[in-house]
């Protein structure tokens, strides 16, 4: 039988989610993300910054808008103040901006591991319990989940605790990252920590993540760690088709054929216009598409002055021009399905000062922590 994934009201079937990722996962990304899966699984905005939601920042006011399409709506908030988290989880419930929410306590990011957020905040427990009530008292009916990390570097690891409290505290559902701070993207994910996080939390669903590149990955990681889903971030990276194999997949159906370079050109394009439509200027969104370039180019036959060309492109005739060029008949290149995105690791972990000296103690956390922007 096909696994589901029950997160609050809403099955997630199958129990596949988009990870955030700041500046991809906006609108137009989870547009093509939730076309190729025909609508199955949960697709998460960017990370939300709670003090800019609360200030109505026009940028963040812009990335929480979803599709009329998507549902449910899922948006990921940052925050450090629990008082600013609450204010803004009780704005996206009372105003109905969002059926789901999900706090980021993963991200590895100096400019937010710095401030003590992201995967550094369950380093202070009692901080963590405090941001987890407010959020689920603010939520009303909406389910709360949360993603994380291991800890901040293999000598304060986190997660076990960090799990039990999100139980205690009304959680509806974890995300582990099989990686630490100081890992950042770098080595393995460590799956057997996701194994031994749904031993220590069985009363809520376990989401693994780290390492997903294919759809037999993520059926693996089922497998072998007994999670409830998968989060899957960088393998879906210049292939938002990987979303249309998890399905095929989890359903059984066999799976589709991957795309030759005429298909994965088409889908550029319409990547392309899709963020043109979205920011309102054509131009703009082929600038913002142009990171996504080598993504989908990876492991094609595409010389380096025409990668180099088409990473400068500024408007959609240019990029179909350039794609127009290129054998589009060549088949999808074998071992393309590997590891894609940044793969830095063992990295020295940002943090303020003292902060690893007592996990108990709280001071020197204000609201001045709060980033004031969004999409990371």
């Amino acid at each position: 039988m096909e696994p589901q994934l029950q997160i609050g009201p809403h099955a997630v079937r199958p129990p596949v989610v988009l990870a955030p990722m700041a500046g991809i996962t906006n609108a137009p990304f989870r547009t093509l993300c939730r076309e190729f899966s025909g609508g199955k699984g949960l697709f998460v905005s960017e990370m939300i910054t709670t003090r800019a939601l609360v200030e109505r920042n026009e940028k963040t006011m812009q990335l929480i808008h979803f599709d009329e399409t998507e549902k449910p709506r899922s948006i990921q908030l940052y925050g450090v103040d629990p008082a600013t988290v609450g204010k803004a989880v009780r704005m996206i419930a009372e105003e109905n901006l969002a059926d789901h929410i999900d706090l980021n306590f993963g991200c590895p990011v100096p400019k937010v591991t710095r401030k003590g957020g992201g995967s550094a905040l369950p380093y202070k427990r009692p901080l963590l319990r405090a941001i987890l009530r407010e959020a689920v008292a603010g939520a009303g009916d909406l389910p709360v989940t949360m993603k994380m990390r291991k800890g901040i570097n293999d000598e304060h690891i986190t997660f076990l605790d960090a799990g039990r409290i999100a139980v205690e505290e009304g959680v509806t559902a974890i995300a582990l990252h099989g990686r630490t701070a100081a890992q950042h993207y770098g080595g393995t994910a460590d799956w057997d920590a996701i194994a031994r996080l749904k031993e220590h939390v069985p009363e809520i669903p376990v989401l693994g993540n780290g390492d997903i590149w294919s759809a037999a990955d993520a059926q693996r990681m089922m497998r072998e760690t007994g999670c409830d889903g998968v989060v899957v971030g960088r393998g879906c990276l210049g292939r938002p088709w990987l979303f249309g194999d998890l399905v095929a997949a989890f359903e059984g159906t066999g799976a589709p054929k991957a795309p030759d370079l005429r298909e994965v050109s088409k889908v550029m394009i319409r990547h392309a216009t899709l963020l043109g439509e979205w920011i309102g200027d054509e131009a703009r969104g082929v600038i913002d598409f142009r990171k996504h370039v080598a993504w989908y180019l990876k492991g094609f036959a595409v010389g380096s002055e025409m990668r180099k060309r088409l990473a400068i492109t500024s408007s959609l005739a240019e990029l179909e021009d350039g794609l127009g060029e290129l054998d589009l008949d060549q088949p999808w290149p074998t071992g393309a399905d590997g590891p894609r995105g940044r793969t830095s690791g063992n990295n020295r972990v940002v943090l303020p000062d003292g902060w690893l000296k007592d996990p108990y103690d709280c001071a020197g956390i204000s609201e001045d922590a709060e980033l004031d922007t969004s999409g990371g």
